[in-house]
């Protein structure tokens, strides 16, 4: 009897160790599992947050094309949730084509600061030889002109005539980074490649044709460094008196 009773005891003593161990590797399973989940929600957090945008720049649009003002403020839409995607704030400013008697304090007659960059709309007509294909141009540091015919051309050679202000903000968007970014600033990817097709097309319906991340450093140094430049152009007049 002595002999049986003691080997229930170690048989008992046995189950609740092996009772024991399977609850602290179920208990160890369970919190390697959560650190797992909660460190894949930071790490996604950390490269999925957007940059709050410190930096703001003034952009004046004039429009010398048939283009509806509803249209280029899609554009304009479009344009600045790209930009705020890359961390820079943009100010639009449709300034009309005949400019009213002279008015200081009209924005669109004001003196172009640093922190301002003019975008004219253009017709066909002012191509004179340009390719087709060419969105625009850019003269540094502050002009960029854009052809609306080439986002009409690319939504109708694509099939999204309904999508052209989305394309005519991208349009804008590319030809204002190479005010950002200088005027050698093409890419391989996003929103800065030279050349456009279906498959950029479809990137930029869906909202996914953006900067890169490089590129986006590169803007949001760019901006803040026009905003302290011209801030110290207006603080130089009354330095002096």
């Amino acid at each position: 009897m002595k002999i049986r009773n003691r080997q229930r005891l170690s048989n008992s003593g046995k189950t609740l160790r092996h009772k024991q161990f399977r609850a602290a590797r179920l208990s160890l399973r369970i919190a390697t599992a959560l650190l797992v989940v909660l460190g894949f929600n930071c790490a996604n957090s950390f490269f999925t947050r957007a940059v709050e945008p410190s930096a703001t720049i003034r952009v004046r649009i004039v429009n010398y094309t048939e283009v509806t003002p509803d249209t280029i403020a899609r554009a304009e839409r479009e344009a600045g949730r790209i930009f705020h995607d890359a961390g820079l704030n943009v100010v639009w400013l449709d300034c009309p084509l005949r400019q009213s008697p002279v008015n200081p304090a009209d924005p669109c007659q004001q003196p172009l600061g640093p922190a301002n960059i003019f975008v004219r709309l253009l017709s066909d007509q002012t191509r004179k030889g340009i390719q087709d294909s060419v969105f625009g141009f850019a003269v540094l540091p502050a002009l960029a002109s854009v052809y609306y015919r080439t986002a009409v051309d690319l939504a109708r050679n694509y099939g999204a005539e309904i999508d052209i202000p989305t394309i005519l903000g991208c349009v804008m968007v590319h030809e204002i980074g190479h005010l950002l970014l200088g005027s050698n600033s093409h890419s391989e990817t996003g929103i800065m490649q030279g050349q456009w097709g279906r498959k950029q097309v479809r990137e930029l319906i869906k909202g996914d044709l953006l900067f890169t991340h490089q590129q986006s450093k590169l803007i949001r140094a760019e901006g803040q460094a026009r905003m302290n430049l011209e801030e110290a152009e207006l603080r130089a007049p009354s330095s002096r008196g």
